[in-house]
């Protein structure tokens, strides 16, 4: 872990970069919606594409509170979409460092520490959430498997390079008949079906995908035949507060435009900053943005130290959940600060509230964190 002065010089570096780097093209990724290639390189170059990738591999090796403070930053400065660009392959270096073999970590790993995006598969559009419910399937054929299904709202599409998939293996139902299967995105089958228009985070790539015979080696399972369930969740328990840290920059870009409006803005001849009720308005979202600060790092420690699984997967829910709801909170308020100004395109806030809506669903919706807050304190015995 790094020291409390070295998190400091890491994050004012990364708000250094952001500022150049993010802040400037924010509005006309909104508008384009087209991926920035060339901000892509320039984060990779940086280093923090690949943050979570450790230092054996040629990677950064940084923590996850570092991960945190570099889309808590990149959000900040204006866009959530970019924000996960940090640290963005988290959701298969960690399943490989969990559950991969020595081979497919000295093959992958270094790939992922030149900066390579890869996304994770498991989103069906009759299932959403629920593992139970993934219909692609995987049969073997010698020493290879062919993939047949469908994944609706998947981040980055072919902008990734690699692919990790969850697929169900031997007619077995549930979650013990997931089996995660690993390729590359080029690969014959692996097809991108449809480009998704979101309501935000535009820039960022959602498509629905489409398996039509994908070759993959079995070299290529990760975990062994029904651990897939277990190797995306680990990825996904794991982010969880660095998926909270981008509604957190979101919501802190906001509140920051709303302050500077505030204090610029006259009314009757008085400064907007001089009436109590908007005065206490800022006080709440500042309040409920710094609790929500200190569960998503407090979160993100408690991993870096090695705590036991259980409190973390309770803690990181805990924070995801408090601290996306909080940021669609913060960021509606600032809307209403800026009263009718707040509802224009001019006013980077409409966009943050846009970009900020969807952090309550992705990688598990407030009520998938609620089930698992309540499993932890109740027992899974308990569960309906």
């Amino acid at each position: 872990m790094l020291s409390e002065d070295e998190q400091s010089l890491f994050r004012e570096s990364v708000r250094s970069f952001a500022a150049k780097a993010v802040a400037p093209i924010a509005g006309s990724l909104d508008q384009t919606d087209e991926f920035p290639h060339d901000l892509h390189q320039a984060m990779s170059d940086y280093g923090l594409v690949q943050l979570a990738v450790p230092s054996r591999y040629g990677g950064p090796g940084a923590d996850i509170t570092s991960i945190c403070i570099a889309r808590e930053e990149v959000g900040a400065a204006g866009s959530m979409a970019m924000a996960t660009l940090a640290g963005q392959n988290n959701n298969m270096v960690m399943p490989l460092l969990g559950f991969g073999t020595a081979e497919q970590k000295e093959r992958l790993l270094p790939e992922l520490a030149k900066g390579g995006v890869s996304l994770l598969a498991f989103t069906e559009a009759e299932g959403g959430s629920d593992p139970n419910k993934i219909a692609t399937t995987a049969v073997r054929h010698g020493d290879e498997w062919l993939l047949n299904g469908q994944k609706s709202y998947i981040s980055w599409g072919k902008v990734a390079q690699f692919a990790l998939i969850l697929a169900r293996t031997g007619g077995i139902p549930g979650g013990r008949g997931l089996t995660a299967f690993i390729t590359e995105t080029s690969a014959p089958g692996f097809i991108e079906d449809r480009h998704n228009v979101k309501m935000g985070q535009r820039g960022l790539p959602n498509v629905d995908l489409r398996f039509d015979n994908l070759r993959v080696p079995h070299e290529n399972i990760l975990g062994g035949e029904g651990q897939g369930l277990a190797a995306a969740l680990r990825g996904l328990q794991i982010n969880r507060p660095a998926m909270a840290a981008i509604a957190l920059g979101g919501a802190q870009g906001a509140l920051d435009y709303a302050v500077r409006f505030v204090l610029e803005r006259q009314q009757h001849g008085r400064s907007l900053a001089r009436h109590q009720g908007l005065r206490w308005m800022i006080a709440d979202m500042a309040t409920k943005l710094e609790a929500a600060r200190r569960m998503v790092y407090g979160a993100a420690a408690m991993i870096d130290q090695g705590a036991p699984a259980a409190e973390t997967i309770q803690m990181s829910s805990m924070a995801k959940y408090f601290a996306t709801e909080v940021a669609v909170e913060v960021t509606s308020m600032a809307v209403q600060l800026l009263g009718g100004a707040g509802y224009l395109a001019e006013h980077p806030v409409e966009r943050y509230l846009r970009d900020v809506r969807v952090a309550t669903i992705y990688e598990g919706t407030s009520e998938i964190q609620k089930n698992t807050i309540a499993r932890g304190i109740l027992g899974k015995e308990t569960e309906v």
